[in-house]
């Protein structure tokens, strides 16, 4: 369970930052050199080869290198500790809002139950009166 923890931290990491979510979904359309990957960005390639490497260290990436091109690709599972880890929280939550609702739907009929008039059977008024002589 900790080195799912530690997965998952270091999956959420990587993608906390905005130059690495963008090389991911770049990966995304499929592989491509380091070159390619760093082109749009204006930083050296040493500063470049940083996110390469904290996404390779989360999984979310891997590399090989051939002669002098490092080519990368996405490793799509590594997210599915993110994923576990959303659907287990959305559970959490979907059960914590379900148990609001129905509290919500109980305080709303009590105050509508408080503001009814109470029912009073008033014998007298329901009688016909039997005069004498009438």
């Amino acid at each position: 369970m900790a080195n799912q923890i530690s997965q998952l931290d270091q999956v959420f990491a990587a993608l906390a930052d905005p130059t690495r979510r963008a090389i991911v979904m770049r990966l995304c359309a499929g592989e491509a050199s380091v070159g390619e990957l760093a082109e749009p960005f204006e930083m050296a390639l040493p500063s470049f080869m940083k996110h390469i490497h904290v996404l390779q260290l989360s999984g979310l990436v891997q590399s090989e290198k051939s002669g002098r091109v490092r080519t990368c690709r996405l490793s799509p599972d590594a997210l599915l500790s993110a994923e576990d880890w959303f659907q287990h929280q959305r559970a959490i939550w979907e059960a914590r809002l379900d148990r609001f609702e129905a509290y919500v739907t109980k305080l709303k009929k009590e105050r509508a139950a408080a503001r009814r008039p109470p029912k009073t059977t008033d014998k007298t008024t329901n009688k016909t009166s039997k005069r004498k002589g009438a």
